[in-house]
């Protein structure tokens, strides 16, 4: 199975992503979607570059694959498995494309390509996505991608002096 497919590929992060990830990981106008209060150092991100490199993926929990062109040394955003449970069988899926490069499938090519890497390869039962009520592309773009919506987090996110309900999508491997 190849993580990639004509206009797209996944592949593990490599040192030379360290400023990439620098500039999304510390940029404030995306932090309203994940759980960041601060920025990342790039001691931090190296490290975290080392352990990813180093770690196995039922150690870390987590795994992040940077999103490139095909053909092309562009990254243009990361897609990421966390909290895998490899007893359960699950894992939380997110997704970053960057601002240039949104609104061209590149985003729905990406989860689908991770889908299949979860489903045939890490042999997962399910994934499953919390998206902030207020993230309507990403809700169209999960929605689009098969994902269901199974239930609503009441006032799980806080937004300066008020809070946010979350929904929570999952995509069960029935294969």
């Amino acid at each position: 199975m190849l993580l990639k497919n004509t206009e797209i590929l996944l592949r593990a992060v490599e040192p030379e992503d360290l400023d990439t990830l620098y500039k999304w990981e510390n940029s404030t106008a995306l932090w309203i979607h994940g759980n960041t209060l601060a920025p990342y150092s790039k001691l931090v991100l190296r490290q975290y570059i080392n352990d990813a490199l180093e770690m196995d993926i039922y150690q870390s929990r987590q795994l992040r694959l940077m999103v490139d062109l095909a053909g092309s040394d562009t990254t243009i955003g990361t897609v990421d498995l966390y909290d895998i449970d490899g007893h359960h069988r699950r894992a939380g899926i997110g997704i970053l494309i960057d601002e240039n490069y949104r609104q061209k499938g590149y985003a729905s090519q990406a989860l689908l390509l991770m889908q299949e890497y979860a489903f045939n390869f890490l042999y997962l039962h399910q994934l499953y996505a919390y998206i902030s009520v207020s993230n309507i592309k990403s809700i169209s773009l999960f929605e689009k991608s098969d994902y269901k919506e199974v239930g609503v987090l009441k006032d799980w996110i806080q937004r300066s002096e008020t809070f946010e309900d979350v929904r929570l999508f999952q995509l069960l491997n029935v294969k």
